[in-house]
């Protein structure tokens, strides 16, 4: 058994027991060695879990748990204590210290179906690329870009099966460094007001064109911007895809009405910037976020995702793109009106109106800039 120079401390996250650095829950910035592990990023695991317990509800199949940046395990250990029913997890990482402290942890949860992986990522997925070897969830977990990874994830998820992963570099997909994001995702970016929402387009993007090279698709089940990270979970289906889903989005700086491509703003005719090519179809699969929300209110994690998962519910079929309510008092010199008073004031004008996951004070709606201006 390894032997650790710094103190090792178990944690209880959710209703898991995850042997970790003590360095890891007291300093400021964790710390890579022995092994990284980030308390921070508890809600993004707990997202992953709601959704991988809706997804695993009614999936008919082989039961096989693919994570290809496992750390010291945290993700992979908690579906299988929490979620359970999977035949076998296999947990990879490049670090034997962070694969130790799994099996550790798998001990203390007395799980038995916990296997590790000491491969480079895209090396662990390819091996699992071959019928009989593909797992009915993958996960991927990088720290910055997840895009040298998407080839090879798509090939290691079952048909039917489900992909998710992370990406955190931000600023690239927020319009700093557009170069970098249009070699990474194949796309240009936007500085923008609704910019989380583009960036997620532009990672779907890039998914979308590598999937069409493999005459494979995908459907977008449920996205996450949270924190300094953005996350996506699709349904991949061994098809060539049928519908067009690329496309681009416009933004009108003069009045501030955006949509789908539009080179010439239909409201005051000035012309448009264009952000894509990216993903214009929806983000969200309403039926999936219900069942979120169900397994949400009987697993142990953050309340608040249950708050957020709802608002998912409520802007699943709508347009795409939103508001701020800063953003509309600012062009109209007043004051900001409340959430709650701005949907009801669309509604009942005749327009669809909802909250947004990706801001607390957005809003999405099939009016128009000017509409809303007129109206509030």
């Amino acid at each position: 058994m390894r032997r650790f120079e710094t103190e090792i401390i178990t944690i209880t996250e959710g209703d898991t027991k995850i042997m970790v650095p003590k360095g890891a829950m007291y300093e400021k910035i964790p710390p890579k060695e022995p092994a990284f592990f980030n308390p921070r990023a508890k809600r993004n695991r707990d997202f992953s879990l709601i959704a991988y317990a809706a997804f695993m509800r009614n999936f008919d199949g082989p039961r096989v748990f693919l994570e290809g940046l496992s750390g010291l395990g945290a993700r992979g250990l908690r579906v299988a204590n929490e979620i359970g029913g999977f035949e076998k997890i296999i947990l990879n990482d490049l670090n034997p210290s962070a694969l130790e402290l799994a099996r550790r942890s798998a001990k203390k949860n007395n799980l038995d179906n916990i296997e590790t992986s000491e491969k480079e990522t895209c090396v662990f997925l390819s091996e699992h690329s071959r019928k009989g070897l593909r797992g009915t969830i993958v996960d991927i977990d990088p720290f910055g870009s997840p895009a040298k990874f998407l080839d090879c994830g798509i090939r290691a998820t079952i048909h039917g099966g489900m992909l998710s992963f992370t990406a955190t570099d931000l600023q690239v997909l927020n319009g700093l460094f557009d170069s970098a994001c249009k070699r990474r995702y194949g796309g240009v970016p936007m500085r923008v007001k609704f910019g989380d929402e583009i960036a997620l387009r532009l990672i779907l993007g890039c998914l979308c064109q590598i999937a069409g090279r493999l005459d494979t698709h995908f459907e977008p089940l449920f996205v996450q911007s949270d924190q300094h990270y953005y996350r996506v979970f699709v349904r991949i289906l061994n098809r060539p895809e049928q519908t067009e889903n690329l496309g681009y989005l416009f933004y009108c700086k003069q009045c501030g009405e955006r949509g789908v491509e539009n080179t010439t703003c239909p409201i005051c005719g000035e012309k448009t910037k264009l952000a894509g090519p990216l993903w214009v179809g929806s983000l969200f699969e309403k039926e999936f976020v219900c069942m979120m929300q169900q397994e949400s209110a009987q697993l142990c994690v953050d309340k608040t995702c249950e708050r957020d998962i709802q608002k998912t519910v409520l802007e699943a079929e709508m347009p795409p793109t939103y508001y701020t309510l800063d953003e509309v008092a600012s062009r109209q010199n007043t004051s900001p009106a409340s959430l709650k008073k701005t949907l009801e004031l669309l509604q009942k004008n005749g327009y669809k109106a909802s909250p947004t996951s990706f801001e607390p004070t957005g809003f999405r709606t099939d009016a128009g800039i000017d509409k809303i201006a007129e109206i509030l």
